[in-house]
Order: C-alpha cells, then sequence, then structure tokens
C-alpha cells in the first residue's frame, strides 16, 4: 500500500481547465457610459447609458486612475490609485517612474477582465502625468492614455 494517490494529476489540465472556467464564469463587463471631457456620466432623457466589454473596460480603468486609493467610502480598498504617495518624495525620476509603474499595476490588475498590461509609459511633466499603456482583455487589447 502506497501513501500516494494511484491516479495522477494532470497540472496543465487542471490549468486549462481553470482558465476556461474563469473566462466561462465572468459576465459581460458593464459600465455607465461616461465623458472623459466633461467629468460626467452620459445620460439621454435622465437615464444612464450602458456599455459593454472593452468599452466599459476603458472607463473603468479610466475612473480608477482618477481615484485616489483610501478616500471615497463608497470604494472598496482595492479600487483606485496610490500615485499621491509620490508627490514631494526625494526619489530619482527613475525611481518615481518605476514606483509610478507598479502602482498602475496593482490598480488594474485587480480586475479579472483585464489580462495583462503592456508597454506602460509614463510622462512626468512638472505637476502632470500622462500614461499610456495597451491593456490585454478577455475581450481583446485596448489602447488606454490618462494625463
Amino acid at each position: 500500500m502506497s501513501i500516494f494517490p494511484s491516479n495522477t494529476i494532470n497540472i496543465d489540465d487542471v490549468v486549462a481547465d481553470s482558465i476556461s472556467n474563469i473566462n466561462k464564469e465572468l459576465p459581460m463587463f458593464r459600465e455607465y457610459a461616461y465623458d472623459f471631457i466633461e467629468n460626467k456620466f452620459v445620460t439621454i432623457d435622465g437615464k444612464n447609458i450602458v456599455m459593454e466589454g472593452n468599452e466599459a473596460l476603458k472607463i473603468w480603468v479610466y475612473k480608477n486612475l482618477k481615484t485616489p486609493r483610501f478616500r471615497y467610502q463608497v470604494y472598496t480598498w482595492n479600487y483606485g490609485h496610490e500615485l499621491e504617495g509620490l508627490i514631494g518624495t526625494s526619489l530619482s525620476k527613475a525611481a518615481i517612474e518605476s514606483e509610478a509603474k507598479r502602482y498602475i499595476e496593482e490598480c488594474l490588475l485587480i480586475n479579472p477582465y483585464i489580462l495583462s498590461i503592456e508597454d506602460l509609459n509614463i510622462n512626468i511633466d512638472g505637476d502632470r502625468v500622462e500614461v499610456g499603456f495597451t491593456i490585454n482583455t478577455i475581450y481583446g487589447e485596448v489602447d488606454i492614455v490618462v494625463s
């Protein structure tokens, strides 16, 4: 009699099943339409418009990067960014950019619809910051620029 199970498990099959189950379990991502210039929700006849898929994820990413983490009780502690912690630090510009990239990845990868972030570029000009990157979602790729 052995202490090891008689059946062997192929870990590749387990991982493949888990990934396919994740995609099956996630409902269509929805978010209310948002006007980034006016900084308000888009309505027609007083009713909010609902966006789906990558368009909804663009809105979520924008709002997440515009919301400081821990400031508003309406959001969970996982929502928002911690970039304000870099203001006034004595770190070099390279160190600030490195930390900002880490903060942005932590901020966005909490969303199960976002699989990865690529080509993350940060441009710091005085008190303005512009961030550009590509997110790979379960719906495809999306290019994002937020300032």
